[in-house]
């Protein structure tokens, strides 16, 4: 790999760990709904920063997440539980932004942030191994 894919590796999990502070923040200041958002993009980032190690881009999220379960979850580079807490996290952010009577809760927002924190030290130590 080189420089160019090591910096934007860096900066996607460093764009992760800033939306997963946001994350925490909007749980703590009772804004579920964006709390659930937040927990979602903190995960896809760290996600689209594995696949910035191979150059490895989509426009779409599903393109992503697909990609990334096909490569490092049924490979088993990844833990399968980090798969499965994706995409759980993508169905409930799709449910929270899209359907008009979705109520978040506390321990739905509180769910999900430790849903994206697992994923996120997860990939951060895999990414380790790469001095990133």
């Amino acid at each position: 790999m080189n420089k160019k894919e090591m910096d934007l590796c860096r900066y996607r999990i460093s764009n992760a760990l800033e939306t997963l502070e946001t994350a925490n923040w909007c749980v703590t200041s009772k804004h579920y709904k964006d709390a659930i958002n937040r927990c979602y993009y903190a995960a896809f980032y760290a996600a689209k920063a594995v696949l910035a190690l191979e150059s490895i881009d989509f426009k779409r999220h599903k393109d992503v997440v697909s990609y990334f379960n096909k490569h490092y979850i049924a490979t088993g580079i990844l833990p399968r539980e980090v798969g499965k807490k994706l995409s759980h996290l993508q169905r409930k952010r799709e449910n929270s932004d899209y359907d008009d009577f979705f109520i978040a809760s506390l321990e739905e927002s509180e769910a999900q942030l430790k849903s994206a924190e697992y994923i996120i030290d997860t990939i951060q130590k895999y990414l380790s191994d790469y001095d990133i």
